[in-house]
């Protein structure tokens, strides 16, 4: 990749020849705007990374997690000011995020214990629930006038109601809403009170947008109360699309707060993965940065493609990375308007009801591509109209 060079310069014949889920799963004909993967070249940190594996031959089981959990820490403490070496075990690697969550829920429940989420929300967390016999406790995302938030009050009467771990999207997926500092420490607050865990997925948080109202703030990081009832999960996945490559970093504040998850899953990682986890936080910064500017940039140009070709759409843009969430009610086109998009206009997003309360009428649009693959799926979703 040139200096010039756009990380969204791919092609469509060159996506054509991807052998991910995103692009393989779906005929040839279809334009794949749905699981969270972005069309980017490769972190050029990364690939040398990868390089020098295959130079070593180093493809055995991943190794210590020390150097992970250090090039992390390292980033956290630069981008987020969060010191997160603050005692030995507080840190682990997993898999992926969904290792990590339906680990630590499996040792910390038993069958048919509620768990609290914010709906609309990220898909997969109610396929992860529905694994371990677990029920979704939904408290929706209240709307504003300048966008959404928490349902405080809903929470506090679900914790009341005797469930004992929140499950926390921040940034929040698919609305792209980032908490403030002040909403994270009054759920820290409530699940102290309630004697709760808050388990926080955040996948997204290094793709914040650099014109973001508000900066991302790790929930570890907003209180006293947030540290000693919360595990944060992260992942270099999302922001560096290395999803393949398996690996995610749990973090914990409060010696003691890891539940007994069972030893041999440590295993789990890619040696891989541990390579392009390191490249990605410490050599990966400046491609980061110019992948959030156009994914800012792509987010601000939606809105007047949508209002050339589906004026019926409503989209509020968030400030966290590349899924849009479109309101087509409008349309008429029944409660999963992503079907019909498929069926008639070849297009494939991500069906709004998987996502919960709120979702019907709704489909996720994933926009982390060029915009000319952007302007192709709004054209595809319109002529589907026709």
């Amino acid at each position: 990749m040139t200096a010039l060079e756009s990380p969204f310069s791919l092609s469509l014949e060159d996506m054509r020849t991807h052998r991910s889920a995103k692009w393989s799963r779906v005929p040839a004909d279809v334009l794949p705007a749905w699981t969270a993967e972005m069309d980017v070249r490769t972190a050029p940190a990364i690939s040398e990374a990868l390089q020098t594996a295959i130079g070593r031959s180093d493809f055995g089981y991943a190794g210590s997690p020390a150097p992970v959990v250090e090039a992390f820490a390292s980033f956290a403490r630069d981008v987020w000011d969060w010191e997160t070496q603050d005692g030995p075990g507080r840190t682990r690697l997993f898999a992926d995020v969904g290792h990590g969550v339906t680990e630590v829920l499996r040792a910390i429940t038993s069958p048919g214990e509620r768990v609290v989420i914010n709906p609309p929300v990220y898909l997969s967390f109610y396929p992860w629930l529905r694994s371990l016999q677990l029920d979704p406790l939904e408290v929706p995302m209240r709307e504003h006038a300048s966008g959404v938030q928490l349902d405080l009050e809903g929470m506090e009467h679900a914790l009341a109601s005797g469930a004992r771990v929140v499950l926390l999207c921040s940034p929040h997926n698919p609305l792209g809403h980032v908490y403030s500092a002040e909403e994270l420490a009054a759920v820290a607050d409530l699940a102290a009170a309630h004697d709760a865990v808050v388990i926080s997925d955040e996948i997204h948080a290094p793709l914040v947008h650099p014109g973001s109202p508000r900066p991302f703030a790790p929930f570890l990081t907003v209180s006293d109360a947030a540290r000693q009832v919360g595990i944060a999960l992260h992942s270099p996945s999302k922001a560096w699309n290395t999803a393949g490559l398996k690996l995610a970093v749990g973090v914990t504040a409060a010696e003691g707060r890891w539940p007994d998850i069972r030893e041999e899953l440590d295993w789990a990682p890619s040696i891989l993965g541990q390579y392009a986890a390191i490249a990605a936080y410490t050599d990966g910064r400046e491609w980061l940065d110019e992948v959030r500017a156009e994914i800012e940039e792509r987010t601000a140009q939606l809105g007047p493609l949508l209002a050339e070709h589906l004026p019926d759409v409503r989209y509020r843009p968030g400030h966290a990375s590349y899924l849009a969430w479109l309101d087509c009610r409008e349309l008429g086109l029944g409660d999963d308007p992503a079907r019909v998009f498929l069926e008639r206009g070849l297009v494939q997003l991500s069906p709004g009801p998987a996502f919960g309360t709120g979702g019907a009428g709704h489909a996720r649009l994933n926009i982390g591509t060029s915009l000319e693959l952007m302007t192709e799926a709004v054209r595809r979703m319109a002529a589907a109209l026709g």
